[in-house]
Parts: C-alpha cells; structure tokens; sequence
C-alpha cells in the first residue's frame, strides 16, 4: 500500500515559501505526511540533514558536483529514523500500543527509540551477526530483543511466528504498513529544497529493501505533481554488494522482481537483503527515471568509504560508501556525464560501524 494525498487541495493551501518559513525538520511538511493531528507526533529533531558539497573528492571521481546528503547527524545515527518517526506517529494516531519488526539492525534501533518515546512496547529481531552498536540501541532503549542465527528473513520469520501467537501487536516490518515510506520520502523534499526546487540528474541509494529509494521517487513525482519542481527526474540508480545483489541481477536480466539471493553476504550490513518486498517498486523507479542498478565489491566499498574520510573528513557508513564506489564506476564508464549534478545518500554514521577501519 502507498499512500495518496489531495494534491490539489495542499497545492491551493500551501507555497515553497511556507514551508521555508518553518522549522528544519521533515514535520515542515505535513501536508505531505500522514499524521493528523499534530499532538501524535513523536519526534527527537529527525529531519532536515546536510547536503554537503565534496570537492576534493568528486575531484578525484571525475565529478565536479558531487554532493552527499549526510543522514548520519539524524537521531540514533541513520536514516531509519525518518521512518520510525512518521510510521510510530501514525501508529500513536490510530491506537496502535505494540510495535513487532525484523531489521539488519538500524531500522529497529530507531523504530524501538521512537516506539518507547510513544510508550509503546517494542519486540525486534535481528540476526546475531548485526552491528553491536544496534543491539545495544535497542536494549538501552527497554525494547525486547531477540538476536536470530540467520538473515533478516530468518528474523522476519520468527516474528511472523510470534505475532501468531501474541497478541496486540502491530507488524511494522518494510511496506507490511504503509507510513514507513512515507517519513523516508523527505529525503527526496529535502534535497530538491536544499537545490532551490531544482533537481539533480543523478541521485545514488544503497538497496536493501529499498524504501528509501521508492520513497524519494514518490516524493519527487508528488512534487512534480504540486508543480514545485519540473522535470526530468533525476536518474535514480540503486546501488547493492556484489555478495547481495538481487535487484542488480533482476535489472541486468529485465525483470520485473527480483529472485532471492543465495548465501547474501557483505560487509555493507545493512543492504544484505536476499528478496526485497518492494523489488518491484524499486525496478520501476530506476526503469522509469532512465536509472540503473549497480553492484560494487566490499574491497571496493571499504576503499571509498576511507578515501571520503581522507578527503572530506566524513566519516560515513559502508552502505554510504558503496555510492561513492558506484559513482566512481559510472563515472568512468560514462554513465555520469561531465558537469551531471550527482547526489550520493550516506545512510548512516560511521561511527556505528568501528570494525570497517583498521588502526
């Protein structure tokens, strides 16, 4: 399910230059969010992220507007808190009192953070071999956690089998409900504010389930239906690891979904997703924006994850870094032109990901 709005009636209600007028976060655009009544937002500042300029290294890459929407200064450190925020707002709106998700980690640290502030109760799994500093996150935070020998699918199983068996329980596992996506899509507000309302030609994700790539390309066809901004749309391009790679290998073979991917392993956690749900979406995003789908190595990650450091002092994520490892492969196959204004996301903080640099 996707959620739809009357654009006619924000169109006639509101201009770019009210949403300038309000407070930097991504409640400045409820009218494109689902929550009604401002007393069920739950918050903690998420939103309204830096979009910064690397020179020195879109210099090295052959790209001369090279930007990076840092979501690593978001609560609990990662984009997945836009998610939580609107999708736990929501949940308060309509009564729900029991959270349950499966996660690679990130998204149920925040959605357990966000969960507790709305008081309610919070069961998350994630597989064992997930980022230590998420488990503690979620154990900090009072939340049930249950640590799976497995994949995310393993964890998606077990709770499956414990909303069977427990009662009240609301499963917010990716696109189960419709409001995650919809807190992700301000990435895609944001930028094309951060820009003037003008948008780039180029725009990286790292792929996993995808959400925040089917929420950006949600959120720009919204704006292009507004009349905020005008096309085309940016070239969307979802990036994955050459040892998780099921939409990259769906695109190569033009098909419409994916296939699960055998043995999904990769140093860029929290995009080892053998089946994404949303495949589907995210194929037609990168089809219908004259995008692609690219795989990049974990050498090849790691590499560009210390040279962003080097050059920008940035220190940021390895699903961040493959964008820049796929911007660099783009680049030089020609796909990125000369002059192209390229937005990389960095989803995350290095910070919580110590083991991806050695001393």
């Amino acid at each position: 399910m996707l959620v739809r709005y009357d654009l006619d009636e924000v169109r006639a209600g509101l201009t770019k230059d009210d949403v300038a007028a309000r407070p930097p976060d991504l409640w400045r655009y409820h009218e494109l969010l689902p929550v009604r009544d401002p007393a069920n937002i739950v918050t903690l500042g998420e939103g309204m992220t830096p979009l910064l300029r690397l020179p020195a290294y879109g210099a090295e890459l052959g790209v001369e507007n090279l930007l990076m929407k840092d979501e690593g200064l978001i609560p609990t450190g990662t984009f997945k808190a836009r998610g939580a925020a609107v999708g736990v707002s929501r949940a308060k709106e309509v009564g729900v009192r029991k959270i349950a998700m499966p996660t690679n980690g990130n998204a149920g640290s925040a959605w357990a953070a966000y969960g507790v502030r709305a008081g309610m109760e919070a069961l998350i799994a994630m597989p064992e071999a997930a980022p230590e500093i998420c488990r503690r996150e979620v154990s900090v935070v009072g939340a049930e956690l249950q640590l799976i020998d497995g994949l995310i699918s393993d964890a998606g199983v077990w709770i499956r089998e414990q909303l069977a068996i427990r009662e009240g329980y609301q499963d917010v596992s990716t696109l189960k409900e419709p409001y995650r996506i919809e807190g992700k899509k301000t990435m895609g507000l944001e930028i094309a504010e951060q820009l003037g309302w003008k948008l780039p030609d180029v725009i990286l994700y790292p792929t996993g389930g995808g959400v925040g790539l089917i929420g950006i390309w949600k959120a720009l066809n919204e704006l292009l239906e507004l009349g905020w901004v005008e096309g085309p749309l940016p070239r969307l391009v979802a990036v994955q690891a050459t040892g998780c790679a099921p939409i990259v290998q769906a695109w190569e073979q033009g098909k419409p979904e994916s296939e699960p991917w055998p043995d999904a392993k990769t140093v860029a956690f929290g995009i080892t997703v053998p089946k994404a749900l949303g495949d589907f979406l995210v194929l037609q995003a990168i089809r219908e924006t004259g995008g692609c789908a690219v795989a990049v190595d974990d050498e090849e990650i790691l590499a560009a994850l210390r040279r962003c450091a080097e050059l920008e002092g940035s220190f940021v994520c390895p699903e961040g870094a493959a964008n820049f490892a796929a911007v660099a492969r783009l680049r030089a196959q020609g796909w990125i032109k000369p002059g192209e204004t390229v937005v990389a996301l960095n989803t995350g903080t290095g910070l919580k990901y110590p083991e991806t640099v050695e001393l």
